[in-house]
């Protein structure tokens, strides 16, 4: 039995981001050329470049173990996988995406009972039409291959269920949104019968691991700086951190050095702050992961 972990990696838009997470997690993913099957620097695992649509039904069938793709279009296929992790992450920003429903900025149509009868553009057909369904409202799906919101504009649909994560494209093309469907984010997930095997199980534990604590240290850094002990208890007070800061004296000294891990929203305030308390020499210290 093949005990290597086939991983299926995001083709598109989330290709790029995905190989940048699984540096920073620890693993070399080379994609050259128009290979769909990239060098990985574990002997343990064998890639395999899926388009992010088509990754859980190729996980649910065991033609890979398992793989990155949203929520989206887990719900799409309804496919029957393991959710092994949430991972936010995505080639704009590190919040979800979500589904949203538009319509001409000018429309009439306000709520989604004002779609009845009327025409839906979008890639994710099979969701969007259980979700109307659901709320008895008939409306006609047809699937959009692409350049969904231009839809509208050239008259071939009254209304889109897009995904966004600024609205930017969609307010571009002099549109509003009137519902929200769903948030998205992307997920590993495995194939049942791979989880159970406990090689691969470990694993895609490993994987998933890793890569969450590498989306954790992006939003961290280090903080190291020396502080005299008159001024100790009140730098100290400033800091926030995970647990506590780590407070050492320094040699034949009566200064300390003091570290702590802060999020990167709060540096360029507490840095002003810290010096003012009697820190000095601050150092700030990029991570690579926080497990």
């Amino acid at each position: 039995m093949n005990k290597k972990l086939k991983l299926g990696i995001p083709k598109g838009s989330l290709q790029n981001a995905t190989v940048s997470l699984f540096r920073r997690s620890g693993w070399k993913i080379n994609v050259e050329g128009r290979s769909y099957f990239p060098d990985i620097d574990d002997d343990t695992i064998e890639c395999a470049l899926c388009r992010a649509q088509e990754m859980s039904i190729n996980v649910e069938s065991g033609v890979i173990d398992a793989g990155l793709t949203g929520l989206d279009w887990v719900a799409e296929h309804e496919s029957d996988v393991h959710v092994v992790a949430d991972l936010v992450y995505s080639k704009v920003s590190s919040r979800p995406a979500r589904w949203v429903v538009a319509v001409a900025g000018d429309s009439d149509i306000n709520n989604l009972e004002d779609l009845e009868g009327k025409t839906i553009s979008t890639e994710l057909v099979k969701f969007t039409q259980r979700y109307f369904q659901s709320r008895n409202i008939n409306v006609n799906v047809k699937f959009s291959w692409g350049a969904t919101e231009a839809k509208i504009v050239s008259g071939l649909a009254d209304a889109i269920v897009e995904i966004t994560e600024t609205e930017s494209t969609i307010r571009a093309h002099n549109l509003k949104v009137i519902h929200e469907m769903m948030k998205t984010n992307t997920q590993l997930i495995a194939n049942k019968t791979a989880w159970k095997d406990p090689v691969k199980r470990e694993k895609i534990e490993q994987i998933a691991m890793l890569l969450q604590a590498a989306l954790v240290a992006e939003k961290l850094v280090m903080l190291k700086m020396n502080v005299p002990e008159s001024k100790l208890p009140a730098v100290v007070e400033l800091l926030p951190s995970l647990n506590a800061p780590t407070v050492a004296s320094l040699y034949q000294s009566d200064w300390f050095s003091v570290e702590t891990v802060v999020e990167i929203s709060v540096v360029r305030d507490l840095v002003p702050q810290l010096l003012k308390a009697g820190a000095e020499g601050i150092i700030e210290c990029s991570l690579n992961k926080v497990i």
